[in-house]
C-alpha cells in the first residue's frame, strides 16, 4: 500500500481530514490538482462549531491572529437582521477570515504534523476491491497509479471520486444565478464616494471589493464559458438601474447558482465523500465550508480507528448516519433562504418577509433558527431514548483544575484522543477505562459546576456517554466505551 488512505483535493475539508488521520496514527496522501493554492476566496469567514473544533485541537489561535475581525453577534437569515446578542449562553462565535488565509494555516498544520501533499497530481479514475482502493493519477511525470486502504473525495460539487463510486447526488435544479467578482475601484474610489449604488460592495483588504449580482436563472447560459469582466459590468448595470460601477480591474470571477443537492449515501465501501462532494447548495450565510470541515472531524477519527484495527464494527457507518442528517439541516436552511431571497422574488415573497421579520426577533425562534444555520444544536444518536441530556451533544468547554493543574475540556482534546472526564471529586472512575488507555485518557478533575457526574467525551468533541450517579457512576460506561471505542486490549 502506498498510503492508509488517499484524500482527493485539499481544500479546506481535505487538509483538515488530513491532519485528523495523522493524529489518529494514519499514513495520508493529499492528492490536489492544482499546482498551488490560487489564494482566492469564496468563503469568508468560520462560524459555529467549526471554530469551537479548531480550538480543540489548539489551532483556534493561529486563525484568531489572522482573522479581520470577530464576527459581531449580528447575522442574518435571507437578509433579514438576526441579533445573536439577545440569547445568553447561546456560544455562537466566528472569524472573518477569507479562505485562502484558512487555507494557508491548514496547509501550516499539514507540514507541522508531517502531512504527504502531492499537488499537480489530478485524480482521472479509482477502482475499489476487497483489500483497498487503486486510484489513478495523472501527475508531473505522467500518469501513475496509488494504492490505499482506502480513498475520501474532498474534490468539491463536481467530484470525480463521489462519480467513480457510483454515489448518487439527487437534488434541485438552479432557479437564480448569482456573479461575483472581487474587483479594484477606478483611481482611489471607495463606495462612499460613489452615489446611488445599488449593489453590496464588501471590503477584502488591498483595494479589493466583493460584488455579487443576483438574476434569474438564464436558459441559454453556458456554465462552461469563462466569465469576463464584461459580463458581470453587464449584470451591475441590470442590477444597479442603468449605472455603471467604476471598476478598475478584477482578480477572480465565478458564477455560482442556487442548486441544490446531497449524495445519497457519504460511504460506498471503501470510499468516502466529505464537503462540497457531499453536498453543494447556495452559500447564504457561509455554511459550506463549516459543514465540511465538520464533515473531516467527524470522519477522521473513525477512519483512522478502522486503520489501526480498533474500530467497532459500525463505527465508520456512523459517519454517514450522522453527518448525512447535518447535510439535511442545511439544505433545508439554504433552500428557504434562497426562495426568500432568490431573483425575481415578487410581492408575495415581500409579504413572507415582512411577517418573518418581526417573529425572528423574538428569542425562542431566534435561537431555534440560529441552532439550525450553525449546528449549534447538533445531538448525534448514542443509544437509548432515556439516555443522558448531555449524551450525543457537544461537550460543555469545563474550566477544570486537575492534580496537574488548570486546563479545560477545549486543551483536553487537543491530542485528538478520547477523554474519559471523572468529576465525581473521589477518582471513583481512575481504573474504569483501563482497558482502553491506548485511546481514551482518564481525567480526575473538580469543577465549579458540573454538568454531570462523569463524561466520555470523543475525539471529534461530542458527549458519546454521561452520567449524574453518584453511587455506580461506572454503570453503562464499559458498553459505552465498547461502542465508540472498540474491545478492550
Amino acid at each position: 500500500m502506498d498510503a492508509d488512505v488517499v484524500i482527493v483535493g485539499a481544500g479546506p475539508t481535505g487538509l483538515v481530514l488530513a491532519c485528523e488521520l495523522h493524529l489518529a496514527g494514519a499514513r495520508p496522501i493529499v492528492l490536489e490538482r492544482l499546482d498551488r493554492p490560487t489564494g482566492l476566496s469564496k468563503a469568508l469567514g468560520l462560524l459555529g462549531r467549526s471554530v469551537d473544533s479548531l480550538e480543540r485541537r489548539g489551532r483556534l489561535g493561529h486563525f484568531q491572529e489572522r482573522a479581520a475581525v470577530a464576527f459581531p453577534t449580528s447575522a442574518h437569515f435571507a437578509l433579514i437582521p438576526l441579533d445573536a446578542g439577545k440569547l445568553d449562553g447561546l456560544g455562537l462565535r466566528g472569524l472573518f477570515i477569507q479562505q485562502a488565509a484558512t487555507e494557508e494555516l491548514l496547509n501550516e498544520w499539514a507540514r507541522e504534523l508531517g502531512v504527504e501533499i502531492r499537488r499537480g497530481h489530478e485524480v482521472t479514475a479509482l477502482h475499489q476491491d476487497d483489500d483497498g482502493v487503486s486510484v489513478e493519477v495523472h501527475g508531473p511525470q505522467g500518469p501513475g497509479q496509488l494504492r490505499a486502504r482506502y480513498a475520501v473525495g474532498c474534490d468539491g460539487g463536481t467530484s470525480v471520486v463521489r462519480k467513480a463510486a457510483g454515489i448518487e447526488f439527487p437534488g434541485i435544479p438552479p432557479t437564480f444565478l448569482l456573479r461575483l467578482g472581487d474587483v479594484t475601484l477606478e483611481g482611489d474610489l471607495t463606495p462612499q464616494d460613489i452615489p446611488d449604488v445599488r449593489v453590496p460592495l464588501i471590503p477584502l483588504g488591498a483595494g479589493y471589493y466583493r460584488v455579487i449580482i443576483t438574476e434569474p436563472y438564464p436558459a441559454d447560459l453556458d456554465r462552461d464559458a469563462p466569465m469576463t469582466l464584461d459580463e458581470l459590468r453587464a449584470a451591475i448595470r441590470r442590477a444597479n438601474a442603468g449605472r455603471d460601477l467604476p471598476i478598475s480591474g478584477a482578480r477572480w470571477l465565478s458564477r455560482f447558482t442556487d442548486s441544490s443537492r446531497q449524495a445519497a449515501r457519504y460511504r460506498s465501501g471503501r470510499v468516502l465523500i466529505a464537503g462540497d462532494a457531499a453536498h453543494i447548495h447556495l452559500p447564504a450565510g457561509g455554511p459550506g465550508l463549516n459543514t465540511g470541515l465538520l464533515d473531516a472531524f467527524n470522519l477522521g477519527w473513525k477512519l483512522g480507528a478502522t486503520v489501526a484495527g480498533w474500530a467497532p464494527p459500525a463505527l465508520l457507518d456512523s459517519y454517514h448516519s450522522e453527518r448525512h442528517p447535518e447535510g439535511e439541516r442545511v439544505l433545508l436552511h439554504t433552500r428557504a433562504q434562497g426562495t426568500l431571497m432568490g431573483a425575481g422574488a415578487d410581492a408575495r415573497v415581500a409579504a413572507l418577509r415582512e411577517v418573518l421579520g418581526p417573529l425572528l426577533q423574538y428569542r425562542e425562534p431566534l435561537r431555534h433558527l440560529l441552532n439550525l444555520m450553525y449546528a449549534l444544536d447538533t445531538r448525534y444518536d448514542t443509544g437509548p431514548a432515556d439516555r443522558h441530556p448531555l449524551a450525543g451533544r457537544w461537550a460543555p468547554d469545563l474550566a477544570l483544575t486537575t492534580p496537574s493543574g488548570i486546563t479545560s475540556t477545549a486543551e483536553l482534546l487537543h491530542p485528538a484522543r478520547g477523554v474519559l472526564l471523572d468529576l465525581t471529586g473521589t477518582g471513583a472512575l481512575a481504573g474504569a477505562a483501563a482497558g482502553w488507555k491506548d485511546r481514551v485518557n482518564v481525567v480526575a478533575a473538580d469543577c465549579p459546576e458540573p454538568p454531570a457526574a462523569a463524561l466520555l467525551i470523543r475525539p471529534d468533541g461530542h458527549v458519546a456517554w454521561a452520567t449524574d450517579a453518584d453511587t455506580h457512576p461506572a454503570e453503562g460506561l464499559d458498553q459505552a466505551l465498547a461502542v465508540w471505542f472498540g474491545a478492550p486490549n
